[in-house]
């Protein structure tokens, strides 16, 4: 096939250039997608009468048996010819002759073809992805609501800050998944429109139907300019944006986890499946896998910048440089798909340690913000003073080694002509929480809030995911109708 590309030219193509040129290994990506672009544009000539019906029938008979070879493991790539879609033609070819086969790319380019087919492929990416976040959305709210009543430290600048509870813990990383999935939502409609039909940069004097193919692929709409149609991967750019933050909370998350599973904090313990051990040291228990995510959020950030590097300087029309847009694009998502799998199963099963927690919170005065706004609340002091106070009172306690306690409170307080009632309840963590009232606070009253109003935003998201598999499996099901419908009238 790279022969029938070359009429223009006086020589082969060199060995090298064919081996450095071709885009196989990332195209394999894109073989069932190929083909069912294949079948709606063939369809559409036939339909616009651009192509016989009987040679639409003949080439659509090809391409069926193609599916099948290809999904029984028959069908391969050859590197020779340069990509997928010169595969599948030459397969066709091969099937129905020159003459028939050599219609089927009447009004289209491989400009066009190739865009379409990274959508298809990208839109049903998105669309497990959402779903996977679904599915963790679901663990954390839960995990959420059956720990709002569990007290942690929660830091600042890792050091102890504020008493709260594990289900604001739990329901915080929610809340971040659940903006991933708003970028996410966005994005798919601006992947989900049809390109098909922009041919190389221009579109075409044959009269298509452009409408028609995008009923049958299922887009939303069709690209209103051919020009930007071939020639822009924004839509990449903002998948791998989006991919980007979603791994840097999932990072944040396996952090956590790395953290609190140390025998210095002694949180959580990592369930035995999921940890690993050390070829030397027979005591160890590693978190492998929330190291790995870390460090594969770094790879999917390399994607980013790869494919802005490779866009910041392309004139507007096609360049080869584009075939690098997929280069990391599959290999990003299968890294984010990856990572939220094993991070739904860790996060259902891991245990933490209450007990640890709550001595933790009793030794490092976590509830000294907690007695300034006693100071201000029930003593009239203002907030500047009551800080100033408090931070004394740590000063001293801390240089003796000691923390809160109900009677040296007293003691010091009365010192400073303070007098101090029920501090028993201000010092306490367990009952600070429980003041923490405000919207979207720590208290187990607010936690279940958080997470009743974002399982209402979760529901909504899991009917629009499944409103849009339903819509692109009607469409799949609409292109086998129509091919029968031609197949039987040919």
């Amino acid at each position: 096939m790279m022969k029938c590309l070359r009429d223009r030219f006086g020589k082969s193509a060199d060995k090298e250039l064919i081996n450095f040129v071709n885009s196989i290994d990332v195209d394999r990506e894109m073989i069932l997608e190929d083909i069912w672009g294949n079948e709606v544009h063939v369809l559409m000539l036939a339909k616009c009468k651009i192509i016989r019906r009987e040679d639409a029938a003949k080439i659509l008979k090809a391409l069926r048996d193609l599916r099948s070879d290809f999904l029984s493991g028959e069908f391969s790539l050859s590197s020779e010819l340069e990509d997928v879609h010169m595969n599948i033609e030459n397969y066709v070819m091969k099937k129905v002759g020159r003459e028939v086969a050599g219609r089927m790319h009447t009004a289209r380019s491989r400009n066009d073809q190739v865009v379409l087919d990274i959508k298809l492929k990208l839109r049903n990416e998105i669309l497990q992805i959402f779903n996977l976040l679904l599915r963790f959305e679901d663990v954390l709210l839960e995990r959420a609501i059956n720990s709002s009543n569990i007290v942690m430290p929660g830091y600042t600048h890792l050091q102890h800050a504020q008493p709260i509870t594990l289900g604001l813990w739990f329901s915080a990383y929610a809340t971040m998944l659940l903006r991933d999935m708003e970028r996410l939502n966005s994005l798919y409609d601006r992947i989900n429109i049809n390109p098909l039909g922009s041919c190389a940069l221009a579109g075409t004097s044959f009269e298509i139907d452009r409408e028609y193919t995008t009923r049958l692929l299922g887009f939303d709409s069709i690209s209103e300019n051919s020009l930007d149609s071939v020639a822009s991967r924004d839509f990449i750019i903002e998948t791998m944006s989006c991919l980007s933050i979603l791994m840097s909370n999932l990072s944040r998350l396996a952090e956590d986890i790395i953290l609190y599973s140390t025998s210095e904090f002694k949180f959580l313990e990592i369930p035995d499946e999921f940890a690993t051990g050390s070829s030397v040291m027979p005591q160890k228990k590693n978190p492998d896998f929330a190291e790995l995510i870390r460090a594969r959020t770094g790879f999917v950030y390399g994607a980013l910048f790869q494919i802005l590097t490779v866009m910041k300087g392309i004139p507007i029309g096609y360049n080869r440089d584009l075939q690098e847009d997929r280069v990391m694009l599959w290999s990003s998502i299968r890294v984010v798909k990856n990572s939220l799998k094993i991070l739904c199963k860790v996060i259902k099963r891991v245990e933490f340690n209450e007990e640890r927690m709550l001595n933790l919170l009793h030794e490092n005065f976590s509830t000294a913000t907690e007695l300034a706004n006693y100071l201000v609340r029930e003593k009239g002091i203002n907030f500047r003073d009551a800080y100033s106070i408090v931070g004394e009172i740590v000063r001293k306690l801390s240089s003796k080694g000691s923390t809160f306690e109900s009677k040296k409170l007293e003691e010091i307080l009365r010192e400073k002509g303070i007098s101090a009632e029920n501090i028993d309840d201000i010092i306490s963590p367990e009952k600070c929480v429980l003041r923490s009232r405000s919207y979207g606070g720590t208290s187990p009253r607010e936690v279940k809030k958080i997470v009743n109003r974002t399982k209402k935003k979760v529901s909504r998201f899991k009917r629009i995911s499944e409103e849009r598999r339903m819509r692109i499996e009607n469409a799949m099901k609409l292109t086998r109708s129509e091919i029968n419908r031609v197949m039987k009238s040919a």
